[in-house]
């Protein structure tokens, strides 16, 4: 199972990058850089390729919605070129807060645009001249979709690093992880408990799994979780309590009150009745209480939080869940703790 370790959104990029560099020599594999209504994720990317040797980078995730595929693969290309094979395309469909929000495009079919923006980033790297006729992309664009008519069918001129790059696809929702596991290399959800992901996630993987083609090897899944080895229960307590802010964030300020993706995930997962609780309780502004109000049993579950044996133990349940590559979110504060931290699990995940 490899390792990888999410960035945060905020804070500047200097220091995320000599962070990464310890993490890299503590034997982390992959490093997620994510993008919302922040700095973008590009920029980041490519002073990670400069700044790290072996990890690889991935994106997690860009929109579908805010560049253009051809842009998507042009950029996917530079990446893997600057950083010798290593980058990984993470999209996905993000949210309509942020899409229309922030960027003014409508949010309107997210699992098509990125099936298409997939399709059209792969003959691009293949440096085929590069005509599609979508649903939702036409190139060249003609005058029948509202172009001039004088646009011209184009192949990428640079030779890239490789014609096949990884394609990541973020996924919680039952057709978007079949199409992952039939389409795509791998599959992130934002969520994933071990002990519910079969229930949860298993029908549409599965699903997905008997239309895959071969060529794309075994599905890389991507999990989330959150990690701290703690020597005492203070320690413990206060590495939870930052599980529980995050966790509260997503389910009750990140969508919506009438589309959450991350509330509907969390009540799949069975926790309805707190889902709802911690969403009414943040869109009123009780933030800490609805922290408060994440139960006990999620945040555990989603979590790599206690002693060694315990950080051992829920190892183990991703890896029998099927989970290939670990993104681990480091909760305790000092950054000499999160490296020995990932030194830990790096050498206990095999």
């Amino acid at each position: 199972m490899r390792i990888g370790v999410p960035l945060s959104y905020s804070g500047g990029f200097r220091e995320a990058a000599r962070s990464v560099a310890d993490f890299e020599a503590a034997g982390v594999d992959v490093v997620f850089v994510p993008e919302a209504y922040s700095f973008d994720a590009v920029s980041l990317l490519g002073f990670l390729a400069a700044s790290t040797k072996r990890m690889t980078i991935a994106s997690s995730i860009l929109n579908v919605y805010s560049r253009t595929p051809a842009l998507i693969a042009m950029t996917a290309a530079g990446l893997d070129h600057v950083s010798a094979g290593r980058f990984m395309l993470g999209i996905g469909a993000s949210g309509p807060q942020v899409v229309e929000g922030f960027h003014g495009v409508p949010y309107r079919a997210p699992l098509g645009r990125a099936r298409e923006v997939a399709r059209i980033c792969r003959a691009v790297w293949r440096r085929e001249t590069l005509t599609f006729d979508g649903d939702h992309f036409h190139l060249p664009l003609g005058s029948d979709h509202g172009g001039s008519g004088l646009g011209k069918a184009l192949k990428l001129i640079n030779r890239p690093e490789r014609t096949r790059i990884p394609i990541m696809l973020g996924a919680i929702g039952d057709r978007s992880v079949a199409v992952a596991a039939a389409e795509f290399e791998a599959w992130q959800p934002m969520f994933f408990l071990p002990e519910a992901a079969d229930r949860v996630f298993g029908p549409s993987l599965r699903e997905g799994a008997a239309r895959r083609d071969p060529e794309l090897g075994p599905l890389d899944v991507v999990a989330q979780s959150y990690l701290a080895v703690v020597r005492d229960e203070k320690e413990r307590q206060a590495a939870l309590r930052r599980v529980r802010e995050h966790l509260a964030l997503y389910i009750g300020g990140m969508g919506a009150r009438s589309r959450n993706f991350y509330t509907t995930l969390i009540s799949r997962f069975g926790f309805a009745d707190a889902a709802s609780l911690v969403q009414d309780l943040y869109l009123a502004g009780d933030r800490d209480t609805a922290a408060a109000a994440v139960p006990e049993a999620l945040v555990q579950g989603l979590s790599l939080v206690g002693g060694e044996e315990e950080v051992r133990e829920r190892l183990g349940a991703f890896a029998a869940a099927g989970v290939s590559t670990l993104a681990l979110r480091p909760v305790t504060e000092e950054h000499g703790r999160r490296v020995r931290d990932f030194a830990f699990v790096r050498e206990h995940c095999g």
